[in-house]
């Protein structure tokens, strides 16, 4: 992670992904009295970035700690932030964290030896707040940011950060130009609901935010989440379609894949519809 802090409304900067794999948006919130992170970077060396760039902004001022979803790029950076500031989740994404947390980190580790290098220091930490409730309100002084649980969708304890009704941090639940993955990697992680995460979309859409802060990808407004939704409503029509014809699932996939990659002919991680086809297949 290199990307310096831009503002994007008034006290709400992002560190932009850039478009490079594994590096996600992080959010610093900046309020009259504390000071929110959302999200932290994939391991110590880019918390390590993130807590200073959040220092600076914030000057004296309390920070507080909180990761969209647990997966590795969002919150794998946390273990720096242990008492520089309070690190808030829901308890289905502390519980998640505890369940998955050292398969993911191997997982990710597997993905190649910068990754596993970036890694290889991780201490899964936990939170100093856990709730329970469907949403948690930081008051940050002049500034309020709602934390929200959504899960499950693209994980068991996504959460949404909307702030000032203004600005929405959606994590993974939405990309910019990149086929988003539904993820299922069977046995220790089968929880992703590829049909509760359209509905979500559609609540997030009603919402109607100024600024929606993808997981990867530019910043951007509603259409994002607009465009989401369609594409992941695509698959589901079109699975239940050629399902219905008694095609096998890779003749399925196949043809979903193409369909795809012909209509969102722009969007990056191709690789990742034949997951998303099979979360539906499943269901059919």
């Amino acid at each position: 992670m290199t990307g310096e802090p831009v503002e994007v409304a008034d006290g709400v900067h992002v560190i932009p992904d850039g478009r490079v794999p594994l590096v996600p948006n992080v959010g610093i919130v900046v309020g009259e009295h504390a000071a929110l992170v959302v999200d932290t970077g994939l391991g110590p060396r880019s918390g390590r970035y993130v807590l200073d760039r959040a220092r600076h902004l914030a000057g004296g001022r309390a920070l507080y700690l909180t990761t969209t979803h647990f997966h590795p790029e969002h919150g794998f950076g946390a273990q720096v932030f242990r008492g520089a500031a309070t690190a808030v989740h829901h308890r289905a994404q502390r519980d998640e964290l505890r369940r998955k947390g050292p398969a993911y980190l191997d997982l990710f580790a597997g993905l190649g030896p910068e990754v596993a290098a970036e890694l290889a220091d991780v201490r899964l930490t936990g939170a100093d707040v856990v709730y329970d409730g469907d949403r948690l309100e930081l008051d940050l002084g002049g500034r309020t940011a709602v934390l929200e649980h959504r899960g499950p969708a693209h994980s068991a304890g996504d959460q949404t950060v909307l702030v000032d009704d203004r600005v929405l941090f959606t994590g993974d639940l939405v990309e910019n130009r990149m086929f988003p993955i539904v993820p299922h990697f069977p046995p220790f992680d089968v929880d992703a609901d590829a049909d509760r995460w359209i509905a979500v979309l559609g609540e997030l859409r009603d919402l109607r935010p100024a600024v929606v802060v993808p997981g990867h990808g530019e910043v951007g407004g509603t259409g994002l989440i607009e465009d989401v939704r369609d594409y992941l409503d695509h698959v589901r029509r079109e699975v239940a379609r050629l399902g219905g014809g008694g095609l096998a699932f890779e003749e399925v996939a196949a043809e979903v894949g193409r369909g795809a990659r012909e209509r969102w002919s722009t969007w990056e991680q191709p690789e990742w519809i034949a997951l998303t086809a099979r979360a539906f297949h499943g269901r059919a």
